[in-house]
């Protein structure tokens, strides 16, 4: 009889996890992708919500690549929050994301830019990481400051964009926020090994992501674990879950971040699963994690 994989205890977390079996099936990666972005909006759609009161957004194009722009109510900060959303690279988009992105942009007092960057397998890498990057240099061009915000895979691109920005001599990122990254952990070893089986997101899940995407392996942009030097990176803000095979990559990042000068706040949300950001409203585990990832934007975008 095999031993039960590792499963957070929390009432509300596990009725979050009900709720997307239903919508997501744990195996939807055997799926066409046709079908993995059917159940994924679906799924979005389930946990939506209404927007914080008086929100504006619209739809516009920067770069030629789509965006939506989200106004709070109350602007407090010149500084502009850019997002990227989560999905493997292969869902997700505009929509995914709506109510996360106004939360925090209503939470921080900050205008916010979605990026409904290209997916793959129709667009391979370095297709995402180039749109997000048009899109950042464009938001830096125009004298504004910019905290990165992403989750998941978004995260990933959010990692690799403060790398690129830095490269390139640019200045204005004044953060980066990143929700269970994905940073080119070890597959074999660490939380890939002992969460191998967690619900939300398995190691084979994992793998599956960067088959599609084809990033060439070793590339600090696409796995920013790999980089030579992490110095003179903007500050960071990373959370992690407990019962996720990302979980190691998250704090090996930290880990690095603080060992080479770079300030850093790291949290690990001890029953929290992968993509835990849609149970915000549901579980209190999901509620405290994003009001940190709320309150250190709004640090972010106040310095």
């Amino acid at each position: 009889m095999s031993a039960q994989p590792p499963a957070p205890t929390e009432k509300g977390i596990l009725q979050f996890l009900a709720i997307c079996d239903s919508f997501y099936p744990p195996d939807a990666v055997q799926a066409s992708i046709e079908q993995q972005r059917h159940w994924y909006d679906a799924l979005c759609a389930r946990f939506d919500r209404p927007l914080p009161p008086e929100m504006i957004f619209a739809d516009g194009m920067l770069q030629r690549i789509p965006i939506r722009r989200y106004r709070p109510r109350k602007i407090s900060t010149r500084t502009i929050l850019l997002y990227l959303h989560g999905g493997g690279f292969v869902v997700g988009s505009l929509e995914s994301h709506h109510a996360i992105c106004a939360e925090i942009a209503d939470f921080a007092g900050a205008e916010l830019v979605s990026v409904d960057y290209r997916l793959a397998p129709e667009y391979r890498w370095p297709a995402q990481t180039d749109d997000g990057f048009a899109v950042l240099k464009h938001l830096l061009s125009a004298n504004s400051k910019v905290v990165l915000i992403g989750d998941s895979a978004g995260a990933n691109l959010a990692a690799g964009l403060a790398l690129r920005a830095r490269d390139e001599g640019l200045s204005g990122v004044v953060g980066q926020v990143l929700i269970y990254p994905a940073l080119g952990g070890d597959l074999a070893a660490g939380s890939y090994i002992e969460m191998a089986a967690a619900p939300g997101l398995t190691t084979a899940d994992v793998a599956y992501y960067r088959e599609i995407l084809q990033a060439p392996a070793g590339n600090e942009i696409a796995e920013p674990l790999q980089a030579a030097s992490l110095a003179g990176l903007p500050p960071a803000f990373i959370t992690v879950a407990h019962f996720d095979p990302l979980r190691d990559d998250g704090r090996h990042y930290a880990a690095r971040l603080t060992e080479e000068g770079v300030d850093v706040w790291f949290r690990e949300e001890p029953q929290m699963v992968h993509a835990w950001l849609r149970a915000r409203h549901m579980s209190d585990g999901a509620r405290d994690g994003f009001r940190a990832v709320c309150e250190a934007t709004r640090r972010f975008a106040q310095t």
